[in-house]
């Protein structure tokens, strides 16, 4: 296995990319390739099998999509590409992304497969062919034993955050799944971190991968980093200071146990906060509404668990407060690489005990600078009344099987409903329902005038979601 650190980033255009592709690479706003994508693209061109250390903002999805769109024959009606991911949530971005990427070649069917999803409509899908199938390993792996699916064909497996994958218990699934991929493959593997996991499946399911390690690091000046040392007592209040003093508009509390979140979520929204919280035991409707309400900022704090959390990508996200040290010091860097993304910059705080202060040794080892350290007593309360989200969600039952789109539903608010166009955010339109983000002053107020009004001509019921 070779290995290489990640150069800084070219231009694209000087890669083996069609001109098409390019053209809409510069459509796109696709510029300068990020180090991730330097490093990998050219390997990854030339058919070669990689094992990629990347946290979640690194542009990893560019760096696999561009490598198995170069390979597709769109003429061929065949499942050519097979991405797994280890969530709902993140399976749909990844398919999102790379439909955007393939709209420099036409006809490009692309099938997300992912579980908490009736069975029947995938299969219908499936039936109308695919070229690129994104999804979770187990709904995957359902498909092909029910075969709907068909690996024959396939030149391109991708194993997104594989580590996440072996911490939910996938590692059957995925050598099930690539057992039945043809030998002559290319298979690209993303991590964040480097379990034992990973190295298994390189060593039994990958030939002679290239390791390509992203930085530690952020760029400088992009993300602060605080920390804070206090009593195990003082730990969920302290959360609560930290949001009172900074008063970011979203953050993520990352905590290291479901108890744990449960109990700062009670402090925070006995406190006022517009707080939700995401872990393992939410059903996935449940989890689908917090994810829609923190992405359409009608939530302003989400308190998560690592594995709950992986995959979300939100953008614009002000904060990161690490409620407890992870002992893992890149899943630190993973976790405070939710912020700072883009043009923006970002604020990382962490909360330490004594007993925790070995881990942040760690952290600072792999991050190569020291911690600096503020006091608790620092934090005063910087605004009036608790932080609230400047908007609420409405769901709306009906959606893509009811052919409504965000257009019908942004003509029919800002037509005959009478509200502007800034009073209304982000319109989410899945299969049976429709959520949209309007501000909070008005949130009472339009959903009633989407109950007595009519969307693309018909009646709607509409309701707040609680936050």
């Amino acid at each position: 296995m070779s290995s290489q650190e990640n150069p800084a980033g070219t231009d694209f255009s000087a890669l083996a990319l069609s001109p098409a592709m390019l053209s809409n690479l510069q459509r796109l706003g696709y510029r300068q390739m990020t180090p991730i994508q330097a490093a990998c693209l050219p390997a990854a061109l030339a058919g070669q099998d990689l094992i990629a250390q990347a946290r979640t903002g690194s542009g990893k999805t560019a760096a696999f999509a561009l490598a198995l769109l170069a390979k597709l024959d769109p003429r061929r009606l065949a499942l050519q590409a097979l991405v797994l991911c280890p969530t709902r949530e993140l399976a749909e971005q990844v398919g999102s992304e790379i439909r955007r990427l393939a709209r420099a070649e036409e006809n490009t069917r692309l099938v997300t497969l992912c579980g908490g999803v009736p069975l029947r409509g995938q299969m219908l899908s499936l039936a109308h062919g695919a070229h690129i199938v994104v999804g979770t390993p187990g709904r995957v792996l359902d498909h092909l034993q029910r075969q709907q699916l068909s690996l024959a064909a396939l030149n391109t497996l991708v194993l997104d955050e594989a580590d996440r994958m072996l911490d939910m218990g996938f590692f059957d699934a995925i050598a099930t799944l690539a057992r039945q991929c043809p030998g002559a493959r290319q298979t690209l593997l993303f991590s964040a971190t480097y379990p034992e996991g990973v190295a298994k499946i390189g060593a039994q399911f990958m030939r002679a991968p290239v390791q390509i390690t992203a930085q530690a690091r952020h760029a400088e000046g992009k993300i602060e980093q605080r920390w804070y040392e206090l009593g195990q007592s003082q730990r969920l209040p302290a959360v609560a200071q930290l949001l009172g003093h900074f008063r970011p508009e979203s953050a993520i509390a990352f905590c290291n146990t479901r108890q744990q979140c449960r109990d700062l979520l009670a402090v925070l929204q006995a406190q006022g906060f517009g707080a939700l919280a995401l872990y393992g035991e939410l059903e996935q409707r449940e989890r689908d509404q917090v994810l829609v309400q923190f992405a359409s900022r009608s939530c302003s704090v989400l308190v998560a668990t690592d594995v709950a959390a992986r995959g979300l990508d939100i953008a614009h996200l002000a904060a990161v407060i690490n409620v407890a040290v992870s002992p893992d010091p890149q899943v630190h860097v993973h976790r405070i690489g939710r912020t700072g993304r883009g043009d923006a910059t970002g604020l990382a705080l962490n909360l330490a005990s004594l007993d925790e202060m070995g881990a942040v040794g760690k952290i600072e080892q792999l991050q190569g600078c020291a911690s600096r350290w503020f006091p608790l007593t620092g934090l005063t309360p910087t605004g009036a009344g608790p932080l609230l989200p400047p908007m609420v969600t409405i769901q709306i039952l009906g959606g893509r099987k009811q052919k409504i789109r965000a257009g019908d539903l942004l003509g029919a608010l800002t037509g005959e409903l009478g509200f502007r166009r800034e009073q209304i955010g982000k319109i989410d339109v899945n299969d049976f329902s429709t959520y949209v983000a309007v501000e909070r002053a008005i949130g009472a107020q339009a959903a009633q005038r989407l109950n007595q009004g009519r969307v693309k001509g018909r009646a709607v019921k509409a309701r707040l979601v609680a936050g």
